[in-house]
Formats: structure tokens, sequence, C-alpha cells
């Protein structure tokens, strides 16, 4: 139970002292009931006293209780066959597993049970929510595995945006089909890797809708056989499956740039299907030469005038 004060939110003390993961509640009680525990200096000895985590002094054998959580940012590697999300109602396996024991993160955006690649972790609400919502735009970089080879023109749709099912679940027999519309994906960046019978593409989105790449392959009429994020704003994965590795300072600022929309580069407008770009050439009213011979009789005339003063 809580209660909110004029002064914060008042929890019972065994409930903070377990969340800080110092033992367990029942733990926590006996520390209570023998003294050992104490609020803003005077020792606590009953059983329901409540306190403010955020702003009371708690103190365990004489050390402070340290109640916040340190902010912690990871890189994993995510395996085939795991489920980005803390737990999964249908017991199958999850990221949160690479961190059983460690550090309690939870992961930024998704990728689905079948893809692989880099998933960001981090106990950083505020800045997991800024690089997921769409204003910032941030890049994801995907490798792609295609049965068979698409046209020229599918993928030129692919590039300027195709319309998909908000609700297929596309690889998933016997799921439920719910049928929430259709949506427009972004403009996509799209070149071949390797060409084969089955080709590579590396495909950047700024997006990260629900199962999105395979939906949009789908549409001109491809089914996709791998995918293998290898970039999310400014992190390369450079690591095994399954492997994890905690960001240096510099990946964190670079990440709360790219939530800001900065350090990355704009996206040129693509033109439409079919249409070449244009270039704009900067129009001039002479050749080079002429124009330097024009400013040195300038700068003559201007000397021969102060001369003459």
């Amino acid at each position: 139970m809580t209660e909110e004060t004029g002064a914060g939110v008042q929890e019972r003390l065994q409930k903070i002292i377990a969340a800080a993961g110092i033992t367990s509640r029942r733990k926590a009680e006996e520390l209570i009931a023998s003294g050992r525990v104490q609020v803003n200096g005077q020792v606590v000895t009953q059983l329901g006293t409540k306190a403010d985590p955020a702003h009371d002094h708690i103190r365990v054998d004489g050390k402070l209780l340290h109640t916040a959580e340190r902010p912690r940012y990871f890189v994993l590697n995510k395996p085939r066959g795991y489920v980005t999300t803390a737990s999964d109602p249908e017991g199958r396996p999850t990221v949160a597993q690479f961190f059983a024991g460690k550090e309690r993160v939870f992961p930024v955006g998704r990728l689905d049970f079948s893809s692989e690649g880099l998933l960001l972790m981090t106990n950083d609400g505020a800045l997991a929510n800024a690089l997921t919502r769409a204003a910032a735009r941030v890049e994801k970089t995907y490798l792609v595995k295609v049965s068979g080879k698409p046209s020229e023109a599918a993928l030129n749709q692919l590039r300027h945006g195709v319309m998909i099912d908000r609700g297929t679940q596309i690889g998933r027999p016997g799921a439920p089909q719910r049928d929430h519309g259709r949506v427009m994906t972004a403009p996509a960046r799209l070149r071949l890797l390797r060409d084969a019978d089955n080709p590579w593409y590396e495909m950047v989105l700024i997006e990260g809708r629900n199962r999105e790449i395979r939906k949009m392959f789908e549409e001109v009429g491809h089914h996709v056989e791998k995918i293998r994020r290898v970039g999310y704003g400014p992190l390369v994965l450079d690591l095994e499956p399954g492997r994890t590795r905690e960001l240096t300072l510099d990946e964190v600022a670079a990440l709360r740039r790219a939530a800001e929309g900065k350090g990355q580069k704009p996206r040129k407008k693509m033109p439409a299907p079919g249409k070449k770009p244009e270039f704009r050439r900067k129009q001039t009213t002479g050749t080079r030469s002429e124009s330097s011979a024009q400013g040195r009789e300038q700068r003559t005339r201007q000397r021969t005038r102060r001369r003459e003063r």
C-alpha cells in the first residue's frame, strides 16, 4: 500500500527495503523489528511504518539506502527465437533472460520472434520514449534476405512507401487475423548488397511498425527469409549473437542527440517513381577568369581614387 502526502508518496518501510534489492520483504521486516533500520536518524522498530523513498533518508545497518536506479544502457545482439519483451504469456524465451540476475532493463522498440540483431536495452524510460516517438525519425538499419528477386519497380514501391495491413500477423499460421485498416509506410532507403536467387538488401527505416519489413515485401509479392538489424541511430552492431555490452558515455550522448533529431544526416527528398532527380546549378554572369579580371579592375580604380584624394 502507498499513500500520497504533501511530501510525496509514502510506502511501507519493508517494501522500500525489498525494492532496493537489499533483501526480501520478510527479511526486511526482521531487520526493522531488530532495530537495524533508521529513518531520518531515528531507529524504527514498528512494522507498518511508512516513509517516502524519494525524500526520507533510510539507513540499513548504518548504510544509506539508494532507492533510485542508476540509468543503465546496454546493447544486445538478439538471436532468433526470442521475444522482445520482459515476459511472454505463451512461455517463449524472452530477451530479459540475457540480463537475469544482472540489471533490470527493458527493450527499446521491437524485433520480432524470427528476427535478430541489435537491440537497445535500458531502464531510462524517458530516453526510450524519446527514441521511439515518430517525430524523432531515428534511423534503423537492417540486412534483409528475400525469397526471389523483386523487380526494380517493386523496389521503388518500397522506397517510396506502400500500404500495409496494421493487424496482419505474417508468418504465424493459426494466429487470429485482425483487421485494423491499412497504413502507408514512410519512405525507406534500399540497396542491393548480395545478388543471388534469394538476394540480400540493406534497408533503412525511420519507423518501427509491427513486422513492418515483412509486410512491406509481402505487399510486392516476396517473402522475407531473414532480418538482421545492424544499426540503431548512431549504434552499430559489433557483438556475437547472444552477447551484451554496456554503452559508452559517448554512445549514450549520441543516442540523446538522435532522440532530439540531431546528429543524423538529413534525408534527401526522393523523386517520384520513374522520375529522375533534378539538380539546380548556381547561376553565374560569366566565366571564372572573367569574374577575376573584373575584380582586379575594380580594385585598381578604387586605389586610383584614393590617391587622387
